[in-house]
């Protein structure tokens, strides 16, 4: 997968798909910057900011619990009752410069657990499936880029899917076309090196496939010892998100990303399985940082899942499909080093429905907070982003003054 400053100079939207995570990007008339990456698979927002001062935790969470604050691999402290999960401690660093925060306790306004419903609701910005993604309608909110050879606002609401699908978060009225990078679906070199191993020793197929390997531009030597960790490596969350950033740095490049990464969905052995999310998700927004530079300070990164988990661990060591959870807001505009929302607490009489987390503030009071003081959309465009949403007033406080 190539991806370089073609795509910012087109100044049209993009979307980028590197195995579990993926990209896109847009112009939009503002110096500012919104990255906003979607945790696909239901994040267990209790995992990663464990409320270790709540009295009931421990009732439900068994061997799930993390050690506390200053025991050996224990939680980062977020000020006495909450603590980060330790796969993330470069959140925690931006928490303490506060360039980050936390909202606690949220959900969107569904109340779904499939995992495919609660995901179109998230990116269409209501309780049911719209036909357009609430960025895409942020974007066409926002005064055009500055024209690109062409006529004022040309490049207003055009997008393009650079691989195989747009996400719904991007899917609008905003005219969309599509562009492949020349090695699109290219297989992975130890895919090769498999089928040349596995036919080695066969008098015919191996030295065709071998002369054919060589064809390709691949070295017997890198045949042999490569184990396909080089490409894993260019495809992991921070290389996309490092990717993004180079674009978005540019002069005329896009002003907004939405990245993607999975791995959420931890039905069992979940301390085991959650620590490597966490840290690409951590290493991700530390590269956003170190590649933008200066223009750090004037950018809003929101991290959001569907739903939560259940607050019970189950039988296998791991959580299922819940309703509250956290999201993160980090950057260096963000007014940060705070945990935000109402805390419901863990009693069995606060649980949402006998097994989650009561969600007490709605996602989309967040993203309109930033939305409204981060890129300046008024009262009646955040209503034309998020349809029916009255109930969810704009978080305030959320971004620093300008």
């Amino acid at each position: 997968m190539i991806l370089n400053r073609r795509t910012a100079l087109l100044g049209l939207t993009a979307a980028v798909s590197l195995g579990p995570a993926s990209l896109a990007l847009a112009p939009a008339g503002t110096d500012r910057r919104l990255v906003v990456i979607l945790l696909r698979g239901a994040l267990d927002g209790l995992a990663a900011v464990q409320p270790y001062g709540d009295p009931d935790l421990a009732r439900w969470r068994g061997a799930l619990l993390l050690p506390e604050p200053g025991q050996a691999e224990g939680l980062l402290d977020l000020g006495g009752k909450f603590g980060l999960h330790p796969a993330l401690g470069g959140l925690h660093e931006l928490y303490r410069n506060g360039e980050a925060l936390i909202l606690h306790a949220a959900a969107g306004p569904w109340r779904s657990r499939s995992h495919f419903q609660a995901q179109d609701d998230l990116e269409s910005g209501a309780a049911q499936r719209l036909a357009s993604g609430w960025l895409n309608r942020a974007i066409l909110a926002l005064p055009p880029p500055p024209a690109r050879g062409g006529a004022a606002g040309d490049a207003v609401g055009r997008a393009v899917a650079v691989g195989t699908a747009m996400p719904l978060l991007l899917e609008g009225p905003a005219r969309v076309a599509s562009w492949a990078p020349s090695r699109f679906g290219a297989p992975a070199p130890d895919l090769y090196a498999r089928l040349a191993a596995l036919n080695r020793s066969d008098p015919v197929l191996g030295p065709a496939i071998a002369e054919g390997v060589r064809s390709r531009g691949f070295a017997t030597r890198v045949m042999d010892e490569d184990d396909g960790s080089a490409l894993r490596e260019r495809n992991t969350f921070p290389a996309l998100a490092a990717a993004a950033a180079e674009l978005m740095a540019a002069p005329d490049g896009p002003r907004i990303a939405a990245l993607e990464i999975g791995g959420w969905d931890t039905h069992a052995d979940q301390n085991a399985r959650l620590a490597q999310p966490l840290r690409q998700l951590d290493a991700g927004i530390v590269a956003l940082k170190s590649r933008l530079g200066p223009l750090w300070a004037g950018t809003v990164v929101l991290a959001l899942t569907e739903f939560g988990r259940t607050v019970r661990a189950n039988g296998t060591k791991g959580t299922d499909h819940g309703t509250g959870t956290v999201a993160f807001a980090a950057g260096g505009a963000i007014a940060g080093g705070r945990v935000v929302g109402e805390w419901p607490g863990l009693s069995e009489q606060a649980l949402f429905e006998d097994r989650d987390l009561q969600p007490t503030t709605d996602l989309r009071a967040l993203i309109k907070g930033v939305l409204a003081a981060h890129l300046g959309l008024s009262e009646p465009a955040l209503a034309q982003v998020f349809p029916d949403s009255a109930g969810a007033g704009a978080i305030r406080g959320l971004v620093r003054p300008v």
